[in-house]
């Protein structure tokens, strides 16, 4: 198969790099596959796998009919099949423009919700068993779970990598316990939670030290850092490191002992064999244990609490289980790591997703997707375009609209999850 993979973005970030990691897996399979977009850090993670990057012009307003067009001539030149959107932008921008040609476009989603204008009858990979659940009773026909994937072989203990100099650089003094959230520093679901742990830390007297490094970049890096200037100053001490964005933040999970966070970012401390919290919003967080999986397993790396308000005392109750008991945390950090192996590995999700372009291009029904879906869809991405610039001009606009609220349409059923 020859096959176009379009990330939504290059920049750091769960989505882009798994779609990344798995192109390469893919190709290691025998088919041949590029990566399309604009510049950004992945590139050099791009070149480092051995793939070929494909320069998109900037977008501008999405879709947009620069990019669609540029897609349009690699298709023809290449003899490329299948172009892989991650996300909505390169899902419709995908979709547009394989209109009336060879080639046959697919969607990935690893955002908490699909935006609704994705047509229905575009093939649709996901990330959770839930979100598959209620887009196939939103009316998707062809709906495939794709759980992240973690590349084992390069996220695991016993890697040797160089962590004590990188500690020292940054201030990462040992004393204690060393709490890292490697994430994106973005205002919709990631700061209430990063806001959180900078105030747990702030105010820890639970006898065993913590130190809180937070790693990444993003629109709200200015409130983290005034927020973890101010901690410190309260404590008198560097109890709160930031360290920008990592282009390799391996060295980071390799060295914490407790690893804080949401989605493909807890997935790979869990391949380090780190105990973890899971963050969500409205005050979430849960430490991961037997009792717990089922429940991330069908709604994935993520949770809805109770209020915001109750955020720091939530995190500080599973903090507090796990500063007290060092065979606890060994125990979970060995739990995680089987958890990663068992049923989140690079090589299965390849071979998973080799199976999933097989069936797109097997499918005459996907090749000659209704015109009433496309009408539908069109309606529905007019309507999506107005509700935006309405929040605009009330000063309500969110940047991240999809990730920002999670489709949380059905009741799991946990007996079937844990088998």
């Amino acid at each position: 198969m020859r096959i176009l993979v379009y990330p939504h973005d290059m920049n750091m970030g769960g989505s882009q790099l798994n779609a990344i990691e798995l192109a390469a897996s893919v190709k290691a399979l025998g088919h041949e596959v590029v990566i399309a977009g604009q510049h950004g850090s992945l590139r050099g993670t791009v070149d480092e796998l051995g793939l070929e990057f494909i320069e998109l012009p900037a977008p501008g307003r999405r879709p947009s009919l620069r990019v669609i067009y540029a897609l349009r001539r690699e298709i023809a030149q290449r003899g490329i099949q299948l172009v892989h959107g991650y996300e909505w932008p390169p899902s419709l921008e995908a979709e547009l423009a394989c209109l009336r040609g060879p080639a046959i476009a697919a969607s990935t989603v690893l955002s908490m919700a699909v935006a609704p204008f994705i047509p229905t009858g575009m093939p649709l990979m996901v990330g959770t068993e839930q979100i598959a659940e209620a887009e196939r009773r939103f009316g998707r026909r062809a709906v495939s779970l794709m759980e992240p994937p973690i590349d084992t072989a390069l996220n695991r203990p016993g890697l040797g990598l160089p962590v004590d100099e990188p500690a020292a650089r940054w201030g990462i003094h040992g004393q204690g316990l060393t709490l890292a959230i490697v994430s994106r520093l973005a205002h919709e679901m990631k700061l209430e939670g990063i806001l959180a742990a900078i105030d747990v830390v702030a105010s820890w007297d639970a006898g065993m030290p913590l130190q809180l490094v937070i790693a990444g970049d993003g629109p709200a890096a200015e409130t983290v850092a005034s927020a973890a200037a101010a901690a410190n100053d309260r404590c008198g001490q560097q109890r709160v490191v930031l360290t920008g964005q990592l282009d390799d933040p391996r060295w980071l999970y390799a060295r914490a002992d407790i690893v804080l966070g949401m989605g493909g970012s807890i997935l790979r401390a869990m391949a380090f064999g780190k105990p973890v919290i899971i963050q969500g919003e409205r005050g979430f967080w849960r430490l991961l244990d037997e009792d717990s999986l089922p429940e991330f397993l069908w709604q994935g790396w993520y949770g809805s609490g109770q209020g915001t308000r109750f955020g720091a005392s939530a995190l500080e109750g599973e903090l507090r289980r796990l500063a007290a008991d060092g065979s606890l945390r060994r125990q979970l950090g060995e739990f995680s790591l089987s958890v990663v192996v068992q049923r989140f590995s690079l090589d299965a999700a390849a071979r998973r997703q080799v199976q999933f372009y097989e069936g797109v291009l097997a499918s005459d029904a996907n090749r000659r997707q209704r015109a009433s879906e496309r009408a539908a869809a069109t309606v529905r991405f007019a309507g999506y375009k107005l509700g935006r610039l309405a929040a605009r001009l009330r000063g309500t606009a969110t940047a991240d609209d999809f990730n920002a609220k999670a489709a949380l349409r059905t009741e799991p059923d946990l007996s079937e999850v844990r088998s």
